[in-house]
């Protein structure tokens, strides 16, 4: 019997609301700029471009309800967003049959070292060192769709400190759900465990320690996070 030349790394897993058991994290895939207002803010036309993506690791998800301010950076912003976790993948899915993959919701942030980030697009490289860092994806429990449904509209805002920052509406979305889950499936092999995290309303701006976060997306979940 093979063995292996160093300790098995852990399988990150996600909780499941109002179960014991968990969801087990294969990838996770974020969509950029997939509101309208938020193109608008980042500088970008809103038209309806051809959709991208970039990723987080499995292992930056946490649950545990404070989100660490990150080491060099020092404009660090909040993203709130629907996160989409499949139960099936599969190449080519068509429009049609891509909310059958999909096992549950939940309720996200994409916290983002906007400093690196934005220094990363200056000389035209990946954004990773802005996006994929420790404790960068706080999320709710999943929720199964099967309790839920699909969400294809509903109000999903972000407050700070009990104030408004973020407010939108699922149904301002360019890019669907389904039509995210095709347009991934053309170009990636998804498998069950994928998450997508599916884009942020206007209204991104700079988080401080101290600071409490309260993100909302209606018929889905509420998450609290407080940055330490």
């Amino acid at each position: 019997m093979s063995q292996h030349v160093i300790e098995t790394p852990g399988q990150p897993v996600a909780p499941v609301r109002g179960s014991s058991a968990t969801f087990p994290v294969r990838r996770i895939y974020c969509i950029g700029r997939n509101y309208a207002a938020h193109a608008v803010e980042m500088g970008h036309d809103p038209d309806r471009e051809p959709p991208f993506f970039f990723q987080k690791n499995p292992d930056n998800i946490d649950f545990s309800g404070e989100f660490p301010y990150p080491p060099m950076s020092t404009d660090v912003h909040h993203e709130i967003e629907l996160v989409i976790a499949l139960g099936r993948g599969g190449a080519y899915i068509t429009i049609e049959d891509a909310l059958d993959h999909v096992w549950g919701y939940g309720v996200g942030l994409d916290m983002t070292r906007r400093d690196l980030q934005g220094e990363a697009k200056k000389l035209g490289r990946p954004w990773e060192i802005g996006k994929a860092f420790e404790r960068s994806a706080p999320m709710t429990p999943l929720i199964p769709a099967s309790e839920i449904g699909h969400p294809t509209q509903g109000a999903i805002t972000l407050k700070v400190n009990g104030q408004l920052r973020q407010a939108g509406d699922l149904n301002q979305m360019i890019w669907k759900t389904q039509e995210m889950i095709a347009y991934l499936s053309a170009h990636f092999s998804l498998a069950a465990g994928d998450l997508i995290m599916s884009g942020t309303p206007s209204g991104v701006g700079p988080v401080q320690r101290g600071d409490v976060l309260v993100g909302h997306i209606e018929g889905v979940d509420t998450l609290n996070v407080r940055v330490v």
